[in-house]
């Protein structure tokens, strides 16, 4: 594939710096990071382990037309996902249809029957989502997971950011690149949207983000989003519901709370409703929100939009609601608990990634190109024991972006993971969270497993015609 023309000012201002200065200004950040607190946990051993992400400096850059078709297929999947949640938990038409199995849904873990005929602003069920992406051996991106129930990483492309004005002011000068920092205020006014009427004397919802605290692995991300929205950072302990309504305990007494962006998921939210021995969540708070009293992001019980088996239905459920073919396509997926695909799978292990459908954070995947014997036959046992918990899909030939390593400069797989916002219509934050498998070959790019992460400059057009002029006489396209 031919360099992007695009990104040809930025390279050509790449290869003017000297290779210890480009170490030199990795280092400086990498120690900002750490002395900023920008950090995530990792248990291991019964250890839990601060580390920063690590920060790779050359960005990853997209074009105007490109991230337009982008934003567009991230768009379209979160409407359609968030008209198949409403459906689920109305009248489950496209389960009577059977675009969709219905025991897929009815029967996944993450489905709560608490929340039928429940109602919500807008219809939206997922009001945070991240979309991750791969770009295969043809440059086409396609769609590798869905990520509906409690996204991370966002805190990283505005803080990664932040870090590249810093660090190189004269590499990102005169370069037209789409803002990131207005996240926190987008978010916030998603927010206010979705909330029942205020409260406050002002007329402003009251909105809180809720954390699990501070042993949780995105701590630093729960802090830094309460900050950029301006509102309190709170636990469970730190909220209680009164008459069905939610207040947050403060020196001067209650202050009711309209609206709540969570960071904990279902189980643990409210031990009441779910799994009574959760000391992190709220008791009663499912109560005052199926009363319409406190608003919650995302909605209880978007987690079977999340799961893998599901994702590979995304497709037909875009159809089924929008009469349109999906803008971005996913990656071919093999669900396990169908007797064919399963066949496949086995015969074929070998050439195959298979994944637990309820995993997060690259746990429990099996890259078969790449598995021992033992590590096949330990996969081939999973598989025969609980077809159900797997699917499988073909080894993508994930697109590399140019990294700065210990010896130079290499590439690296990379992945792309776009933050979309929804209320009362959908905003999808310009570029997102370019995440790198920093170890050569390796195609795992989450942070768990030794992952980093890049600045996503995604051109705001003002600067492209000149750098098409310039090097248009040396090709015409890709």
């Amino acid at each position: 594939m031919r360099p992007a023309h695009h990104a040809d000012l930025i390279r050509q201002r790449l290869s003017q710096l000297e290779f210890g200065d480009l170490q030199h200004r990795a280092a400086d950040a990498e120690r900002e990071l750490y002395n900023l607190g920008i950090t995530f946990l990792v248990y291991s051993e019964a250890q839990a382990i601060d580390r920063i992400l690590p920060f790779d400096v050359i960005p990853r850059v997209i074009s105007t037309t490109e991230w337009a078709h982008l934003e567009a297929g991230v768009t379209q999947r979160i409407t359609a996902l968030n008209l198949f949640l409403h459906d689920i938990y109305h009248g489950q038409k496209i389960l009577k249809d059977g675009i969709v199995p219905a025991e897929l849904v009815l029967g996944n873990a993450n489905f709560r029957p608490q929340m039928m005929g429940l109602d919500l602003p807008f219809g939206t069920y997922i009001h945070i989502m991240g979309v991750d992406l791969v770009r295969d051996g043809d440059g086409t991106f396609r769609v590798l997971e869905d990520n509906g129930r409690v996204p991370s990483g966002v805190s990283y492309v505005v803080e990664n950011r932040h870090m590249m004005q810093r660090a190189f002011p004269d590499l990102m000068a005169d370069i037209g690149l789409r803002p990131v920092d207005n996240y926190g205020m987008k978010l916030l006014e998603a927010m206010c949207e979705i909330a029942p009427p205020a409260s406050s004397p002002s007329g402003e919802p009251r909105v809180v983000l809720l954390s699990p605290g501070a042993y949780n692995s995105a701590y630093f991300e729960h802090i830094f989003l309460a900050r950029e929205m301006g509102v309190p950072l709170v636990e469970g302990r730190d909220l209680v519901v009164q008459d069905d309504k939610v207040y947050m305990k403060t020196t001067s007494g209650l202050t009711r709370v309209d609206a709540i962006y969570r960071r904990i998921g279902d189980d643990f939210l409210d031990p009441r409703a779910f799994n009574p021995g959760s000391m992190l969540g709220v008791p009663g708070i499912f109560e005052a929100y199926r009363k319409g009293n406190v608003a919650l992001a995302n909605a209880i019980g978007t987690g079977v939009a999340d799961d893998k088996a599901v994702y590979a239905y995304v497709p037909r459920m875009i159809r089924y609601y929008l009469g349109e073919e999906p803008l971005i396509p996913n990656v071919e997926t093999h669900i396990c608990r169908e007797a064919e695909a399963l066949r496949y799978t086995l015969d074929n292990l070998d050439r195959l990634v298979v994944k637990p459908v309820g995993e997060a954070g690259g746990y429990g995947i099996t890259i078969g190109p790449k598995a021992s014997r033992a590590q096949l036959d330990e996969c081939r046992a999973q598989l025969l024991a609980d077809p159900a918990n797997y699917i499988s899909q073909p080894m993508v030939p994930l697109s590399v972006c140019p990294t700065l390593v210990e010896t130079g400069i290499e590439p690296r797989h990379v992945d792309l993971r776009p933050f979309a916002i929804t209320g009362r219509g959908t905003w999808v934050l310009p570029g997102g969270l370019s995440r790198v498998a920093l170890k050569r070959g390796t195609l795992i790019v989450n942070s768990s497993q030794g992952g980093g992460s890049k600045d996503t400059w995604v051109l705001s057009g003002r600067c492209e015609p000149r750098q098409a002029r310039a090097s248009s006489s040396q090709s015409q396209g890709r």
